[in-house]
C-alpha cells in the first residue's frame, strides 16, 4: 500500500458520521483494513450490542510495554447548528480543514495512521500501540472494556499519549467529572389545597440551593489549585423538568447536575452530602404530609481527573516530543484519568484547539496537522534508542 497523507486520511475519517448515538463500525472497519494493508493486525473490543467497537493494535516488539497513542472515534451531534459547510465532508479553506471531528479528534487519529509506515520502517526498541475508542463524548464509556483487557496483560503499555486538541502544547492534567440525576417524588393535589400536597419542584429547588452552597464552599480560596481554570471544583445544575399544569401541585421533578472535580477530590462527596441533606432536612417534612414520597440520586456517568507528575517518564517523553517543558492543564476531560487508573501513566497533547470543538464549522489548521505529523516522526526516531524512556 502506498503512503497516504494525514490530510487524505482526515478527509476519509470526517466522512464517517460517528456521532456517539450511532455506530462507529464503518470507521473502525476502514482503520482495520488500512492497517491490515500495512501488515498490522488489530484487536476489536465490541460493546454488548456489537454496534460499536474499540480498536487496539501494536507496532514493534510484543515482549515489552510501549507507548499508546490514543484517540476517540465518536463525535458530538451537528443537530441545530448553523454549519456553512457539509459537516461530514472535509472542506479546505484558507489553510483550514473543516468538518465534524476535525479538531476533536479525528485530526490526531489521521496523523497517527499516516505515521504508521514510519513506525514500521524503524527498528523500534519499544512498541507503539494504537488505541481508538468509542463513546468518549458521552462519559468516556467505551474505552473501559479495552483498558480492562490491557490491565491483565503481561506486557502492559508503559505510558499513553492522548491526542486531544491542545494546539500541540504539553498537558499533564485535567479535572474529573461526575454527572448525576436527582429525582424528586412528591404528591399531587389541586393547587387550591397546596399544603395537602408535596410540591416536587419546590423540594427540587431546595436541593439545587444546597448544591449552590456546596459549590460555594468548594470555591473557597484555600481549596484552589492554580494550575486549573477555574482553580476549584465546580458544581452546576444543567437541566430540570417537572410539573404538568399551574393549578396542579407537581408530583414529579428531576434535574441533572455535574461536578467538575480537581484531581485528588472525590466528586462523590458532593452527592453524599446532598443525599444526607435530603434525608435529614427534606424527607421528614415531605413524609409528614404524604408518606409515599422520596428523593433519589442516580449516577449518569463519571471519569477521574488526571495529574501526571512533571518528573515522570511520560512527562519527559512529552517534553521531548513537544519541545516544551511548559506543562499545562485543560478544562475539558479526557480518557486520561482512566488510563492512569489502569496503571498506564498518561499525558495529553494533540493538534487543533478545543475552542473549535463541538461548534459549527469545526476545523483544524493545516499547520497544526503538519505539526502533529512532525511530532509523531520524532516519536518514531526516539523509539529506536536503546532506552528511549530514560
Amino acid at each position: 500500500m502506498s503512503e497516504v497523507s494525514s490530510r487524505e486520511l482526515l478527509a476519509r475519517l470526517i466522512g464517517f458520521a460517528t456521532v456517539s448515538r450511532d455506530s462507529n463500525l464503518e470507521m473502525i472497519a476502514f482503520i482495520r483494513d488500512y492497517l491490515a494493508g500495512l501488515g498490522v493486525e488489530c484487536e476489536l473490543f465490541h460493546n454488548p450490542e456489537r454496534t460499536k467497537a474499540n480498536l487496539f493494535a501494536t507496532i514493534g516488539p510484543r515482549d515489552r510495554g510501549g507507548v499508546v497513542l490514543s484517540g476517540h472515534t465518536d463525535v458530538v451531534p451537528v443537530d441545530g447548528q448553523a454549519w456553512t459547510v457539509e459537516p461530514f465532508q472535509m472542506t479546505e479553506r484558507a489553510g483550514r480543514l473543516y468538518g465534524r471531528g476535525a479538531a476533536d479528534m479525528k485530526g490526531f487519529i489521521a496523523s497517527v495512521l499516516a505515521a504508521v509506515p514510519a513506525f514500521l520502517e524503524r527498528p523500534l526498541k519499544l512498541p507503539v500501540h494504537l488505541a481508538f475508542s468509542y463513546d468518549e463524548e458521552v462519559g468516556c464509556l467505551g474505552v473501559r472494556s479495552m483498558l480492562e483487557d490491557l490491565q491483565r496483560r503481561t506486557h502492559k503499555p508503559r505510558l499513553c499519549l492522548i491526542g486531544e486538541p491542545t494546539e500541540l502544547k504539553p498537558v499533564l492534567g485535567h479535572k474529573g467529572k461526575l454527572a448525576m440525576r436527582c429525582q424528586v417524588q412528591g404528591a399531587a393535589c389541586h393547587s387550591a389545597y397546596a399544603p395537602y400536597g408535596v410540591n416536587a419542584i419546590e423540594y427540587a429547588a431546595r436541593m439545587i440551593g444546597k448544591l449552590g452552597e456546596i459549590g460555594a464552599d468548594l470555591a473557597r480560596p484555600e481549596r484552589h489549585d492554580e494550575r486549573f481554570d477555574p482553580p476549584f471544583t465546580t458544581v452546576q445544575t444543567g437541566t430540570i423538568k417537572g410539573g404538568r399544569a399551574l393549578n396542579i401541585v407537581p408530583a414529579e421533578c428531576e434535574f441533572d447536575f455535574e461536578v467538575r472535580a480537581l484531581p485528588g477530590f472525590d466528586a462523590h462527596q458532593v452527592a453524599e452530602e446532598l443525599q444526607s441533606y435530603a434525608e435529614v432536612e427534606l424527607l421528614p417534612k415531605m413524609r409528614a404530609v404524604v408518606a409515599d414520597t422520596g428523593i433519589r440520586l442516580q449516577p449518569l456517568s463519571a471519569y477521574p481527573g488526571l495529574a501526571t507528575s512533571p518528573d515522570s517518564e511520560a512527562a519527559r517523553l512529552l517534553a521531548l516530543l513537544s519541545g516544551s517543558t511548559e506543562f499545562g492543564t485543560v478544562a475539558f476531560g479526557t480518557e486520561g484519568g482512566l488510563f492512569d487508573q489502569a496503571g498506564i501513566p498518561t499525558v495529553v497533547c494533540g493538534p487543533g484547539s478545543m475552542d473549535q470543538g463541538h461548534k459549527p464549522d469545526e476545523f483544524i489548521s493545516v499547520e497544526q496537522l503538519g505539526g502533529c505529523d512532525a511530532m509523531l516522526r520524532r516519536l518514531a526516531l526516539h523509539l529506536q534508542a536503546d532506552d528511549p524512556l530514560r
